[in-house]
């Protein structure tokens, strides 16, 4: 899909510019209409499970919906108290709604932005791209791939520690007591185990010549062709179309 195959950097560079230009909005319109523009953009040009971006979303939803009601309680006293919207029986100041509204639209239009991001972004070719675009140094880029790539190890090596301890007949935890306990007899076993494989991979890094220096070659390229361009025109007509509409509407 098109989103898949933009250079990861510019994806990244043109989703943080409209986090901040969505900062300096304070209607809600705009981010609506723009919090619209890129879930579509999303599930058109880029090849996203619905359910699985459903789940992701579904936090961010509670999150925002509890910012908008402590943004109406605890606002500051408006400068036109008169001109109320009535909510559940109740009247709230219109000027305290609609800021909530901006600010809640604001935290779902930085969430969809996001997931953007994630669902169409390889982590491996995004740090490549990193080091050859925006210059990252690859000492920094290699550390966040090497924890990147022992996460799923630790996972892997917990449950063998797990399973070890069983077959030892150690209790099996039934209260969260009991499990809090197990989890602190697996720290030090896991700990060692990922110093071990620290230095092996450290060990192994240096056999290979790697001495951190920003002037080296890459088995996988990655460049900035015209097609990366379109991404964030496609995203710049999205926003000027949603101010322009907040303008028209008032």
């Amino acid at each position: 899909m098109f989103l898949q195959r933009l250079n990861p950097s510019v994806k990244a560079v043109t989703i943080i510019v409209f986090i901040i230009f969505l900062a300096m909005i304070f209607e809600p319109v705009t981010p609506l209409l723009f919090l619209m523009w890129t879930i579509f953009v999303t599930f058109i040009f880029g090849k996203v499970d619905v359910k699985k971006y459903l789940l992701y979303f579904a936090p961010f939803i509670i999150f925002a919906l509890g910012m908008f009601w402590t943004s109406i309680v605890f606002a500051d006293t408006p400068n036109h108290p008169d001109d109320a919207i009535r909510f559940f029986g109740i009247d709230f100041p219109k000027e305290s709604v609609l800021t909530a509204l901006a600010l809640t639209l604001r935290i779902l239009n930085v969430a969809a932005l996001s997931l953007l991001f994630v669902f169409t972004t390889n982590t491996v070719h995004f740090i490549l791209s990193m080091m050859q675009q925006l210059k990252l140094p690859p000492k920094i880029a290699y550390g966040v791939l090497a924890g990147y790539r022992f996460l799923p190890m630790l996972k892997d090596e917990l449950k063998l520690i797990h399973d070890a301890h069983r077959i030892r007949g150690v209790n099996q935890a039934k209260t969260v007591k009991e499990k809090w306990q197990n989890y602190k007899r697996y720290v030090i076993p896991l700990l060692a185990s990922a110093i071990r494989k620290a230095e092996r991979t450290a060990m192994a890094m240096e056999s290979k010549g790697f001495t951190g220096d920003k002037h080296r070659s890459f088995y996988r390229q990655f460049k900035i062709q015209k097609q990366d361009f379109i991404f964030p025109v496609l995203m710049l007509f999205g926003f000027m179309f949603s101010y322009l509409i907040a303008i028209q509407i008032g």
